[in-house]
């Protein structure tokens, strides 16, 4: 069972930053973690969970949410086993509950989210 650990989530004012990390381990056997496309989503209060940015097992294709194009960014360290989001001009409308996605094949693993409120 793979495990994700997120951390960086936080309380920030309009307009600032953050920058999401999501950790992974416990891969199945015979994977690694360049096995796996990655993906942030986000699950703001009263609402479904929705796909924020995705990346692909190498990195070669990354995709968006039009709401946090242009603002956001993710990456992955392959040696470090651990994806990245980094938020930028952050809004109101961006507070939520982040939580990172391990995907290969048919199997999705999650992690246990972390709090993103963007408040003045």
């Amino acid at each position: 069972q793979v495990q994700l650990v997120e951390s960086g989530g936080g309380l920030v004012q309009p307009g600032g930053s953050l920058r999401l990390s999501c950790a992974a381990s416990r891969f199945t056997y015979g994977t690694t973690f360049s096995s796996y496309a990655m993906g942030w989503y986000r699950q703001p209060p009263g609402k479904e969970r929705e796909l924020v940015a995705g990346i692909s097992s190498v990195g070669g294709t990354t995709n968006y949410a039009d709401s946090v194009k242009g603002r956001f960014t993710i990456s992955r360290d392959n040696a470090k086993n651990t994806v990245y989001l980094q938020m930028n001009d952050l809004q109101p409308e961006d507070t939520a509950v982040y939580y990172c996605k391990a995907r290969r094949q048919s199997n999705n693993y999650w992690g246990q989210g972390t709090q993103v409120t963007v408040s003045s």
